[in-house]
């Protein structure tokens, strides 16, 4: 059974009270590997009726961070993008369901790297991406009460 990871409250991607945001709502398929489910609407255009491919970049960026995050949402990994190589493949289509999943690679303490895949319902490849990870250090965020963020698991939005 997949696990579903936390959301916030202001995240573009994961923010469930951003006005102007994805509200994308990941599950821990099983360590390592994290998907989400998505419809992008005409919010998110950019050519007419395909996506922007900053707004694909954008979402195959989560989930390669999210897919060493872990499920725990009191002991999540946070990780900085410090490298993302995306390829597109075919133009992202607007108001179908798609499929955006992460995969962690290798984990070489602070530093890992991961992939991310946006597809059709099919399972055909619409955009891919290879990141490098680095962690956040622990006093960036040591001691803030992430639950004041919005950062939990919201059990409205589990499907």
């Amino acid at each position: 059974m997949a696990l579903q990871q936390a959301n916030s409250r202001g995240c573009f991607i994961c923010g469930l009270e951003n006005p102007v945001g994805l509200h994308l709502v990941f599950y821990e398929a099983h360590a390592g590997e994290v998907f989400a489910d998505v419809v992008l609407t005409s919010n998110y255009e950019g050519f007419p009726g395909m996506a922007h491919g900053g707004v694909v970049a954008a979402m195959l960026d989560e989930a390669c961070g999210r897919a060493l995050m872990g499920s725990d949402p009191q002991n999540p990994r946070f990780m900085y993008t410090a490298r993302l190589e995306v390829r597109y493949r075919q133009h992202v289509p607007l108001n179908q369901p798609l499929r955006l999943i992460g995969k962690a690679l290798k984990d070489r303490g602070r530093v890992a790297t991961a992939t991310a895949s946006l597809q059709t319902v099919e399972g055909k490849v619409l955009a891919e991406a290879e990141a490098l990870l680095v962690d956040v250090p622990e006093g960036d965020y040591q001691g803030v009460d992430l639950e004041s963020f919005g950062w939990k698991v919201y059990q409205e939005v589990h499907k």
